[in-house]
């Protein structure tokens, strides 16, 4: 099997809380992170498929890039992501929810291979890789 990564950058704010919990409780779950904060994210985008014998390509990398500016990367940067986001609303900003959205995005535009694996890394530690509902 191919794998075929391509990496996206983007600055974004979040903030966690739970309006369920009380003010200890959202503390004890969500620490300093109840404080607006923001990241340097990199979204890997991976995607598998056949060769097409006559480009080489598994897909054309200018129409993946035009899906993820388009509908991820022009959203997110620079933005705070539970408030300007509305599939958020209701849910926290983690990365674990951000690859599921990012991946519904995605997956309804790509005309060519198919979507494998979406890694957002956070920070230099933490990372969340999504391969579609399985």
């Amino acid at each position: 099997m191919i794998v075929l990564n391509k990496v996206f950058y983007f600055c974004a704010a979040h903030r966690y809380g739970n309006p369920k919990l009380s003010e200890m409780e959202n503390l004890a779950a969500f620490g300093e992170d109840l404080h607006i904060h923001g990241h340097n994210y990199e979204l890997i985008v991976s995607v598998t498929g056949e060769v097409n014998p006559d480009t080489g390509f598994i897909v054309d990398l200018g129409h993946l890039k035009d899906i993820v500016n388009e509908h991820i990367i022009s959203l997110v940067d620079h933005s705070q992501i539970e408030i300007d986001i509305p599939w958020f609303k209701g849910k926290q900003p983690s990365t674990e929810n951000m690859v599921v959205w990012m991946w519904e995005q995605i997956v309804t535009h790509l005309k060519d291979g198919k979507l494998y694996r979406i890694r957002l890394q956070e920070t230099p530690t933490i990372y969340t890789d999504y391969f579609g509902s399985l």
